[in-house]
């Protein structure tokens, strides 16, 4: 990788990593500085504070550096804020319900040569007014990208990053899903659709990314990387193939960089089925040999190791759920 390169009398790190993190994603954030750390890498990692508490803190400081979050920003357009305050050459953006599987190495030497690289989405979307609503060039139509792991690269990634933060203020975010608490989402034969996306930025800040680099950017200095090498819920095909390295494979044995929860239902909130990424976060909060150690204690029951919280959750579920049947019926029989 290159060296560190002088940008306005100040020097940069060759990479560093950002997420953004509230409270409620703490064990998701955790579990993605662990893998990031347990695949070697060393570079800074920044996680945006938006409603940390301070057990939390103190314990993601052991590894990251904490950036306040602007008060008044809604959480989806918060992703450009630790970058700009802490640039370097090679800027990770990474969703904090993301598990790095395979370092990453490759695609930040790729992205250091003045590069955006990020995952093709599934959706084929472009919208003719981006340019002309943000104040920008021409729109030209190119491979939609999602914003959930990318890498900016040089004085091109540092400027998509700017024009991303430059341009969010002026989108309507009551016009989107991301008002509310969750987006807008059906899930539909193996797929996720969307009920209805009219809105020129109805996916926020993955809109005005795919904005700037369909108006501002030099095609050529793209690059869509198979959507396949980030896998997402249902994880089809996938298994995991090393769990001590974390590694994971699809059929024809593509090993993906990351796993992508996007169900709005996080497995570290309340018990989902199991899978490859629930496998492999359970391993980075529950080993010894990981970088944040979380206090059994302070893990949710369903999350806990051990007969006593395996005889709770039973408790809690099948013989509850017994009981709760058993009362209907002799209601029933009154």
């Amino acid at each position: 990788m290159r060296a560190r390169r002088q940008t306005n009398d100040r020097a940069l790190p060759p990479a560093a990593f950002y997420c953004v993190s509230s409270g409620a994603y703490f064990l998701g954030a955790v579990a993605l500085v662990n893998s990031l750390r347990l695949l070697g890498h060393s570079e800074p990692i920044f996680v945006l504070d938006r409603g940390l508490s301070s057990d939390q803190r103190e314990l993601l400081e052991h590894e990251v550096t904490l950036v306040p979050a602007p008060d008044d920003t809604t959480p989806f357009l918060l992703k450009t804020v630790a970058p700009l305050r802490h640039p370097a050459e090679v800027m990770v953006l990474l969703d904090a319900d993301i598990i790095v599987t395979r370092p990453l190495t490759e695609l930040i030497e790729r992205a250091s040569d003045d590069r955006v690289v990020a995952v093709e989405h599934q959706l084929d979307r472009s919208v003719p007014e981006w340019g002309t609503l943000l104040g920008l060039a021409s729109t030209r139509r190119r491979q939609y990208v999602s914003s959930s792991l990318v890498l900016a690269g040089g004085k091109i990634g540092r400027r998509v990053i700017r024009l991303m933060d430059e341009a969010q203020a002026r989108i309507e975010i009551e016009r989107t899903p991301y008002a509310g608490e969750l987006p807008d989402f059906d899930f539909v034969g193996g797929s996720f659709s969307v009920t209805s996306f009219d809105d020129p930025f109805y996916f926020a800040d993955q809109d005005v990314l795919n904005a700037v680099l369909s108006t501002e950017v030099d095609p050529e200095r793209v690059d869509a990387i198979d959507q396949r090498l980030e896998a997402t819920v249902p994880f089809t095909g996938l298994r995991v193939v090393d769990e001590t390295r974390l590694r994971c494979a699809y059929e024809d044995g593509l090993e993906p960089y990351a796993l992508h929860q996007i169900f709005p239902v996080k497995p570290w909130l309340e018990p989902t089925m199991p899978g490859a990424y629930k496998q492999l976060m359970l391993r980075l909060l529950l080993s010894r040999d990981v970088a944040i150690q979380v206090p059994r204690h302070d893990l949710p029951l369903h999350l806990r190791p051990g007969l006593i919280a395996r005889t709770e959750r039973w408790c809690r579920g099948p013989l509850m759920d017994g009981v709760r049947a058993l009362g209907s019926r002799v209601r029933l029989m009154r």
